[in-house]
C-alpha cells in the first residue's frame, strides 16, 4: 500500500511510519518541520526512519499543508492510496497565545488534504481529532455520541472543525474518512510540551514542576502503542454507508455517507498526582511540586468510552500507566544519555 502520512516527523507520525514501514508498505512523510518544540527531535525522528529505510520504502518531503501547490503537486506524483493526516498545531495552552497559527495548519491546510483526497479518490482518510472537542462536558465516560458543541479552547474548535468538514466531503464526494478523538497520548519519543516530558526533565534537574488545578487533573493517558494498533487496524477497515441511519434521530459518531468517528482512549482515567507518582518511581526521585490553578482552555477530567472502536476492530487500549511511563523513561535517559 502507498500511503501518505503528514506530521511524519511527529511524536504518532513517527511511529506510525516505523509501524507501516514494519509491515511493508511504501510511506511518504510529510511535515513542515515547525520550531513549535525541539526541531532536533523531529530530526532524529526522521534521520531514525530513513536510517531504517529498508528497500527504499520511505521517502520525506518538508512542506506545510497550507501551501496548496505543493501539496497538490505531492499528491498527484505519489497517488497514496490512503491518507493518515497527523500534522496539526497542537497544545491547547498555545491556541490562547497564537490562534492564528492554529486557523491556518487546523482549518485552511486540513482543506487542502480534503481536497488532494477528492482529486485523487483515495481509498481512506484517516485524521487526528482530539478529545478535546468534549470541551467542558461532565458526562462520563465521553462518547461519541454526546454533544460537543461547547469547546473550551480554539484548538478544541479547529479539531471539530476537521470532524464537521470531513463529513462534508464524505456526503458530497463518497470520500471514507475516519476522525481519531486522542486521549492523552504519551510514550517514548514523545513531545517536549507535554506533562510526561515536562516532569520528567524538571524531577532529573531538581527544579519545581507546576501541578495544575492544584491536582485536581484527571487524564485517560493513553500509550502511543495502543494509538498505533488502533490507527493500523482502522486502516484496513474503512468506513461504509449506514442504510439503517436514522435521519429523524442522528447519532454524531455514524452517518448516512461513509464517515465515522472513533475515540482512542486507555478508558482508565488517572489523576495526576498518580501520574507523578509514577515518575517518581521510576527514575526513583521525588518531585518538587508547586501547586497552581488551572490554566484557560483546560478542561479537568477526560475519561474515554472506547465501545464503538473496540466493536468496529475488536481492540482496546491497555497499557498501564506503570508500564508506560517506566517505558518512557527508559527512553529519555537512553536519549539524553542520562545515567
Amino acid at each position: 500500500m502507498k500511503v501518505i502520512v503528514t506530521g511524519a516527523a511527529g511524536f504518532i507520525g513517527f511511529h506510525l511510519c516505523k509501524r507501516l514501514l514494519k509491515e511493508g508498505n511504501n510511506v511518504l512523510g510529510i511535515d513542515n518541520m515547525n520550531s513549535y518544540y525541539d526541531v532536533e527531535l523531529k530530526n532524529s525522528r526522521i534521520n531514525l526512519l530513513q536510517k531504517d529505510n529498508l528497500g527504499g520504502k520511505f521517502n520525506f518531503k518538508k512542506g506545510s499543508l497550507e501551501d496548496e501547490i505543493f501539496l497538490d503537486q505531492i499528491f498527484s506524483k505519489y497517488e497514496p492510496n490512503l491518507v493518515v493526516n497527523l500534522a496539526a498545531q497542537a497544545g491547547v495552552r498555545y491556541s490562547i497565545k497564537n490562534p492564528s497559527a492554529y486557523i491556518q495548519s487546523n482549518i485552511v491546510g486540513f482543506g487542502n488534504i480534503l481536497e488532494c483526497c477528492k482529486k485523487l479518490k483515495v481509498e481512506q482518510l484517516i485524521y487526528a481529532s482530539s478529545s478535546s472537542v468534549y470541551g467542558g462536558n461532565t458526562k462520563f465516560p465521553f462518547s461519541e455520541n454526546d454533544s460537543v458543541d461547547h469547546p473550551v479552547s480554539l484548538y478544541a474548535a479547529t479539531k471539530r472543525s476537521n470532524e464537521l468538514m470531513a463529513h462534508t466531503y464524505s456526503h458530497l464526494y463518497n470520500l471514507p474518512t475516519t476522525g481519531l478523538r486522542f486521549f492523552t497520548v504519551y510514550g517514548p519519543w514523545g513531545r517536549p510540551d507535554m506533562a510526561l516530558f515536562i516532569f520528567t526533565k524538571s524531577i532529573i534537574e531538581g527544579t519545581p514542576i507546576d501541578v495544575f488545578n492544584n491536582g485536581n487533573m484527571v487524564r485517560d493517558f493513553t500509550f502511543i502503542d495502543d494509538i498505533v494498533e488502533a490507527i493500523s487496524l482502522l486502516m484496513k477497515k474503512k468506513p461504509i454507508k449506514e442504510d439503517s441511519f436514522n435521519s429523524s434521530n442522528p447519532l454524531p459518531s455514524k452517518s448516512w455517507a461513509p464517515y465515522r468517528i472513533f475515540n482512542i482512549g486507555n478508558s482508565n482515567p488517572v489523576s495526576l498526582i498518580t501520574y507523578i507518582e509514577a515518575i517518581e518511581k521510576s527514575l526513583n526521585l521525588k518531585a518538587n511540586k508547586n501547586f497552581v490553578d488551572i490554566q484557560p482552555g483546560d478542561v479537568s477530567k477526560t475519561f474515554s468510552d472506547t465501545s464503538l472502536l473496540e466493536n468496529w476492530i475488536k481492540f482496546k487500549p491497555s497499557t498501564s500507566i506503570e508500564d508506560g511511563v517506566d517505558r518512557f523513561i527508559k527512553w529519555y535517559k537512553n536519549y539524553y544519555k542520562i545515567i
